[in-house]
């Protein structure tokens, strides 16, 4: 008897046994199926994902994951992204994955990157741009996400790079330029980890709305939040005289 379960489908291990070419074929096409002994769920029938080669065809002892929308523990998490080429990031025990940018997040980067290399260039913090992975420690609890701001400043790099050139500090901070695919996940799954990282400010760059929202967060929560439109100059929080015109930063676009 086959039953549903998490958009996967629950077959016994019996009826695994007696037709396994048949699931076998089923999996190809990407479907799920999750298998129990005794009523017990005890591993996972799953597609092989190219480039992934950590996801196994039958998982023992299988959880409830999957690669980009249920859960994996930080472990697994490293063991994937090791094995792969592709871009992604690791937010609250879920996989990520990163698509290209487009020209107008681009312009926008690059706009910021000059704005931010010139305040900085005499000062005792770095600025870097994305791809760049930032272990994020959340106050309480164990286990890191792993992100990829678009732009990271970080006052505390001469003593957190490693061996291996990894940066694992924690940002004094951070900006994000939205994209309709990553709104939800940037206004509130990275606020919420910047937050309770100990980051302390969080700019982001609404390119759709021409907007730039600004967070200073003490004590692991938010302290003050600015909303700037064209007409309006984003002041930072903590470094005297940043500044940044709206108008000017959403003209740079296809210039």
């Amino acid at each position: 008897m086959k039953r549903h379960y998490n958009e996967s489908t629950v077959i016994s291990a019996t009826e695994l046994k007696m037709n396994l070419g048949k699931y076998l074929d089923m999996t190809k096409e990407k479907k799920e199926f999750v298998i129990t002994k005794n009523n017990k769920k005890i591993a996972r029938l799953t597609p092989y994902i190219t480039e992934i080669e950590a996801y196994f065809t039958v998982r023992e002892t299988a959880h409830d994951y999957v690669y980009g929308g249920k859960k994996v523990s930080y472990e697994e998490f490293i063991q994937i992204y090791e094995n792969s080429s592709l871009r992604m990031e690791y937010i609250n025990g879920e996989i990520y994955l990163l698509s290209s940018p487009s020209s107008f997040h681009q312009d926008v980067l690059a706009y910021l990157h000059i704005l931010f290399s010139n305040y900085f260039k005499d000062k005792s913090c770095k600025v870097y741009l994305a791809p760049l992975d930032v272990h994020f420690y959340k106050k309480d609890i164990k286990e890191p996400d792993v992100m990829q701001p678009d732009i990271t400043i970080a006052c505390d790099y001469k003593t957190t790079i490693d061996e291996n050139g990894r940066y694992m500090g924690t940002p004094a901070m951070v900006v994000e330029i939205l994209s309709d695919g990553t709104r939800k996940k940037d206004m509130v799954d990275k606020l919420n980890t910047y937050m309770l990282s100990g980051v302390k400010e969080y700019w982001i760059v609404d390119i759709k709305y021409k907007n730039v929202y600004a967070y200073n967060f003490v004590d692991y929560s938010v302290d003050i939040m600015k909303s700037y439109s064209v007409g309006d100059t984003v002041v930072s929080f903590n470094f005297e005289d940043l500044k940044c015109k709206v108008e000017e930063l959403f003209d740079s676009i296809n210039k």
